[in-house]
């Protein structure tokens, strides 16, 4: 009896012991919750997918809750009203947001920009050639991508916006016409330049080479996370830990092939060619650049954007505030 009575003591030791134990890691990871808002389709919903099912997250005692958005506009509202910690968008629009008194701050993602895609047997080679040509233009007037490749294209007294004809539209709706010829040549996103590439479609004009050509010293990570200063300020070990986390999912995404193809109902690819291009696409992008690298190349490309795209595009905001860049970060 005594044994089976020491024997019913341990075991409800044990209990208690695993009981607070349970209680204390779910205390703690209650307190390390990071809500990330994250496009359904992007690269950022892919990257915690991953993270998550090798169990990075937990290694790293943090709490990830993701809210799927449509769009970075909705992430934009998301994290101004509070509901979410930490989203994607660009330093940009953390730079004119910082102008209008918002205490909000950048830390590079990716540095995958689009191109100009034209059929593979076009004779459209560079910016010159885009002269009295139907160019599809994804987003609208004020797009990052566009403004930068007219920067690029005044430098050699060709002003594309009169000397092309531009049409505007969302992405989906100008890889579809491009597909079927319907315009000359397509400036998209990079996501939408690998399926056209994976359908045979090619490169005329890289955002990487028009970007070089404006004073850029290298590749630019003109897409990042995006979240409030002064929560970083008190939240930098969750920082930290989140970023190390989400370096370790990129890796796991560099080595192995495989892990592609858990992914590719997220990513809706045409077929195998298309998720090697996507991949191939999502690796170059991926940020190695010292920080200082990125925030001088930024500001050199501020420069240009603020001057050709004006007070619509930046606001009140004339030149990068120096405070647009998270600077104390895991790399710092």
């Amino acid at each position: 009896m005594r044994d089976l009575r020491c024997s019913g003591v341990l075991s409800c030791v044990r209990m208690a012991i695993v009981a607070t134990t349970t209680l204390a890691i779910s205390s703690a990871f209650a307190a390390d919750r990071i809500r990330v808002a994250a496009q359904r389709t992007g690269t950022l919903a892919w990257e915690l997918e991953i993270l998550k099912a090798h169990g990075f997250d937990r290694q790293a005692g943090i709490n990830i809750e993701t809210t799927e958005l449509a769009s970075t506009e909705a992430g934009k509202v998301a994290l101004e009203s509070g509901s979410v910690d930490l989203m994607l968008s660009d330093w940009l629009w953390v730079t004119r947001e910082r102008a209008l008194g918002d205490d909000v701050v950048f830390y590079p993602y990716s540095n995958a920009l689009g191109a100009v895609m034209v059929a593979a047997n076009s004779p459209i080679r560079g910016i010159a050639d885009l002269k009295g040509k139907k160019l599809a233009v994804a987003g609208g007037p004020l797009d990052k991508s566009w403004l930068l490749l007219r920067a690029l294209a005044r430098k050699s007294d060709v002003e594309l916006k009169t000397q092309a004809d531009i049409v505007y539209g969302a992405p989906p709706l100008l890889q579809q016409k491009a597909l079927q010829g319907e315009t000359d040549a397509t400036l998209t996103f990079w996501n939408f330049c690998a399926e056209l590439e994976a359908n045979g479609m090619r490169r005329a004009v890289a955002m990487d080479d028009v970007v070089k050509g404006l004073g850029a010293t290298g590749p630019v990570a003109m897409v990042g996370y995006v979240f409030n200063g002064n929560w970083a300020q008190r939240n930098r070990s969750l920082l930290d830990r989140f970023f190390a986390a989400t370096r370790q999912a990129k890796e796991i995404l560099v080595q192995s092939p495989d892990e592609w193809q858990r992914l590719a109902p997220r990513i809706s690819a045409s077929g195998t060619s298309a998720l090697d291009v996507y991949r191939q696409r999502y690796l170059e992008g991926i940020p190695r650049r010292p920080l200082g690298a990125e925030v001088a190349d930024a500001r050199t490309l501020y420069d240009v954007l603020a001057k050709i795209g004006g007070v619509d595009l930046v606001g009140p905001a004339r030149e990068l505030d120096p405070g647009t860049f998270y600077t104390a970060g895991p790399s710092e």
